[in-house]
């Protein structure tokens, strides 16, 4: 079991890139702090806005991720135990928050590819639901077992120190 933290000021700005996305899938990485064990807060993220339908969204592997999560290690003092990639985020604004056959996939090429070299991945589902706020949910990937359902649970601002 893994619970994500989901801060605030996350929250909010996953809710400007949904209402812009509208009916089309957005998506990009997560990149987190290890808080204990068994939970993880999300501090950063990064946002794909090209590559989605209404029906699908294909991760676009760019420089800029890189760039991104050089920034964030930057950023973090390159504390990797403390602070690193946690795994993808997309929307689906019109299924319902449950890993696709497609998503399951795509999880599993990331936990089972060495280059990658991840030890597990978060798959992050969001949307917005008929009242405009942000719902989602967290299914956690380890190679050699099975995908779990984990936790998402949302918390006040707590920025990254």
């Amino acid at each position: 079991m893994i619970n994500l933290l989901l801060p605030k000021y996350i929250e909010l700005e996953l809710k400007l890139e949904l209402q812009a996305a509208g009916s089309r899938e957005i998506g990009g990485i997560l990149m987190g702090e290890h808080v204990n064990e068994e939970t993880f807060r999300i501090c950063d993220f990064t946002v794909q806005r090209h590559g989605g339908t209404w029906i699908s969204f294909f991760r676009d592997i760019q420089k800029s991720l890189k760039q991104s999560l050089w920034f964030f290690f930057n950023k973090t003092n390159h504390d990797y135990t403390k602070f690193n990639y946690l795994g993808e985020w997309h929307s689906h604004p019109s299924f319902q928050l449950i890993p696709s056959m497609q998503d399951q996939q795509s999880m599993w090429d990331i936990v089972n590819d060495p280059e990658v070299g991840a030890n597990f991945a978060v798959l992050l589902l969001v949307r917005l639901n008929q009242e405009g706020e942000v719902e989602g949910s967290a299914t956690l990937f380890v190679s050699g077992s099975p995908m779990l359902q984990g936790n998402l649970i949302r918390e006040e601002t707590k920025l990254v120190e």
